[in-house]
């Protein structure tokens, strides 16, 4: 794989996943529909192009034109439903060099190739300047496809530039990557940014899903780098730059009535700069009792961090010192591994758990943080509330008194 980073800019893919299984496989213009939230796979169409034997799907084969003016939605409609549904072997979807406009367009499944089905970019998608053509905020947006593989050294070019203007923005809660209901999809060498400053612009959050991997990116964002939400299982998130941003979170957790266990979180090798926090895992205080659990956090690199690690399970409220949360969730199997770095907090490991609910077999171990903060250091310490933790190995901050 070229050492190009794939580029997604201004929010602009939403990955919602049903688990319920559609009539018809498309790639689909934007229409209204009150049950899919505006988005409905195309009606399937026949094409010329010929099935190729190879398994490789080239959208120049179907039509598509790379001169950056030809919206090319139904050339990407033609190879999609071909690689979805006429591969005899695992399909991939080929967006070569050159750039390709289009508007808001659906990759639908369910597919009947074999899986894994690969979209290739190594190419520029471009999207299309009229704010008219988006009934609903996501540009490129892929539902009910099992198995899914994103990759390549291309660029997604929302253009943003072209359609905000003379536009206030207040109070807005976008992500760059939402994944709902997802499974088996794995997002390599992105890059994502957003200005410290933009509240609620999440590089990827990830809910409802199991088996993402993160592998190998740059997210710079005004909140969380990567949120794990409610109902999530078999998350790996590695090689991954975080900063500015809010850090790797699980979380946050007990907001709504539906939500349900996280199960498994694999954080490792990533790199946290200038962040407010680093490994983080918060609760609202609440009525919602459900589990997070069989976390880990190993090998991280803090670099002016505040908040390096910190389980917060009193989120959204005004924190006190030395007042229990009462949240419902419980908190179990976290591991805190070969985390080093510099702090610009007196507090660099902090576990505030549940007076309803204590954190159980919480680990820390060979931690080894320094203090970078400007004012004076009146002690280098770890806090625990609530918190069943051992402390192991070389530690800086010295280990709570339990």
């Amino acid at each position: 794989m070229a050492t190009a980073r794939t580029r997604f800019l201004l929010g602009i893919a939403f990955i919602y996943c049903s688990l319920i299984g559609r009539a018809s496989a498309g790639f689909g213009d934007r229409r209204s529909h009150p049950s899919d939230g505006g988005l409905t796979p195309a009606t399937p169409t026949t094409t010329g192009a010929t099935t190729p034997t190879t398994g490789i799907f080239d959208v120049k084969s179907f039509g598509a034109v790379a001169d950056d003016k030809t919206d090319n939605v139904q050339a990407l409609r033609a190879a999609w439903m071909a690689a979805c549904k006429n591969s005899a072997t695992p399909a991939t979807l080929l967006i070569p060099q050159g750039t390709f406009r289009t508007g808001p367009t659906l990759f639908a499944g369910p597919c009947t190739s074999p899986k894994p089905i690969t979209v290739e970019v190594t190419g520029t998608l471009t999207a299309t300047s009229d704010l008219s053509d988006y009934v609903s905020p996501e540009w490129i947006n892929f539902l009910n496809v099992d198995g899914l593989v994103l990759k390549g050294s291309g660029v997604f070019d929302g253009k943003g530039a072209d359609i905000v203007k003379d536009i206030t923005s207040l109070n807005s809660k976008e992500f760059h990557f939402h994944l709902h209901g997802c499974s088996n999809i794995s997002f390599n060498n992105l890059t994502i940014t957003a200005p410290g400053n933009s509240p609620n612009t999440d590089g990827m959050h990830i809910s409802t899903s199991s088996f993402i991997n993160v592998t190998n990116s740059i997210i710079g964002t005004g909140d969380d780098c990567i949120s794990i939400g409610h109902s999530t299982s078999t998350i790996s998130i590695s090689g991954v730059t975080c900063g500015p941003g809010h850090g790797i979170s699980v979380g946050s957790l007990g907001k709504r009535p539906e939500e349900r266990t996280v199960d498994g979180v694999h954080v490792k090798n990533c790199t946290f700069i200038n962040t407010t926090n680093g490994a983080r895992i918060k609760t609202f205080i609440g009525t919602v009792a459900a589990e997070a659990k069989n976390i880990i956090y190993e090998d991280l690199i803090m670099n002016g961090a505040d908040n390096p690690i910190i389980i917060d399970q009193s989120y959204g409220g005004k924190r006190k010192p030395k007042v229990a949360s009462t949240s419902l969730w419980k908190i179990s199997n976290v591991h805190f591994r070969r985390i080093q770095g510099t702090s610009i907090a007196n507090i660099p490991v902090s576990l505030q758990c549940s007076s309803k609910n204590p954190c159980e077999a919480v680990e820390v171990a060979d931690v080894d943080l320094s203090y970078v903060g400007l004012t004076k250091n009146t002690g280098f310490i770890s806090s625990c509330t609530n918190a069943k933790a051992t402390f192991g190995g070389k530690l800086n901050p010295p280990a709570c008194q339990l």
